[in-house]
């Protein structure tokens, strides 16, 4: 088992070196931490919890936050409040695992209108991603779990169930498989498996459903997600359901990201990224660009947010818009094509979902 990295500090000098090239930029620079916003207090609290520790590692360097919908501050008020500061340039980083179309859309078309409306510098870095460090700040996760569960049944005998969120977007939908792979392999672990929390499909109840039929003695579910919220109630509330049907199988609950070191440290990497110019996004599996299977219709589509009417609202019956994340979605977004798959959308339960 590899050694956790809880207590891993981020390098000094690699923070001064950072801090330094901001300093040296000839514009005042900021940074601007981009969300998406939730109406679970517990999330929201996550989220600024983790834009002020990549505050405390800048001192000298203005840093503000925002969020899409559902939550206060908006983005544009956390952009406001740095140029209150004096700010003419901002690196505005999306606090997101991977690129779908929040990170592609929304984001870019909120942080665009802003900047063409008040003479700001805007300049977008790419979302946490496939990266070594997210991955050991992962396999700490897992390794938590396995530590608290205890040693009795080996990890050839376990199964790593990871459940990303689950996208209209096969790009980042692909990526939550490449980090189990990486996990599995990387722990040693029997087997992996993967299922996403909404929207595509496997969902959480049938992946966990089919992994029992593998015949490991202990299944472990990790939530690969950045903070906590109804859809990672969700994934535990499915993880519990499972587990009770199969009383002979050790089922391990992972604790998600949160603000591990590691990942604090990859939001840094992402700003020297920006200043490097070397922030780009992977393009060639696109959906807006390129001809990916399934989602050929989608190319060329307008990459604009709508998010704009639920700005700040974080209270479900304080507007009558319907914004769920699962088959129900009715945000404007494009159709997914797969919403009938028979381990997808349709699979969620009325009292779970």
């Amino acid at each position: 088992m590899q050694n956790l990295e809880l207590d891993h500090q981020i390098p000094q000098a690699f923070l001064d070196s950072l801090q330094k090239r901001i300093l040296a930029e000839p514009q005042k620079t900021g940074i601007m931490i981009c969300g998406h916003g939730s109406r679970d207090l517990g999330a929201v609290a996550e989220f600024s919890k983790l834009s002020q520790a990549i505050a405390q590692n800048l001192p000298d360097i203005p840093v503000d936050y925002g969020y899409l919908e559902f939550a206060t501050p908006i983005i544009k008020t956390g952009l406001k409040n740095l140029q209150d500061q004096g700010v003419t340039r901002v690196l505005a980083i999306p606090g997101m695992l991977f690129a779908a179309g929040h990170a592609k859309n929304d984001i870019p078309s909120v942080l665009n209108t802003y900047a063409a409306q008040n003479n700001l510098q805007i300049d977008y870095g790419r979302d946490l991603s496939i990266d070594t460090k997210m991955i050991r700040a992962a396999s700490d996760r897992v390794n938590q779990a396995i530590l608290k569960a205890g040693d009795h049944i080996s990890n050839d005998d376990t199964l790593l169930m990871v459940i990303g969120r689950g996208a209209s977007d096969p790009d980042a939908n692909s990526n939550v498989q490449k980090v189990m792979r990486l996990l599995w392999e990387g722990l040693g672990l029997g087997w992996g498996e993967v299922g996403y929390s909404g929207v595509t499909f496997p969902l959480v109840q049938p992946a966990l459903e089919h992994a029992v039929k593998l015949g490991y003695k202990r299944i472990i579910t990790f939530p690969y997600f950045l903070f906590t919220g109804i859809l990672v109630d969700r994934i535990y509330a499915y993880h519990d359901k499972v587990a009770a049907q199969y009383p002979d199988i050790e089922f391990v609950k992972a604790p998600y990201l949160n603000d591990h070191p590691l990942v604090i440290e990859t939001f840094l990497h992402r700003l020297l990224e920006i200043l490097d110019g070397d922030n780009a996004m992977n393009c060639g599996l696109c959906k807006y660009r390129e001809q990916v299977l399934g989602f050929e219709d989608q190319i060329g589509l307008p990459q604009e947010s709508h998010h704009h009417h639920v700005e700040g609202i974080n209270d479900a019956d304080s507007h009558n818009h319907s914004h769920s994340h699962d088959h129900n979605h009715t945000h404007d977004h494009h159709p997914y094509p797969h919403a009938d798959h028979p381990h997808g959308p349709n699979t969620l339960d009325s009292d779970i979902a």
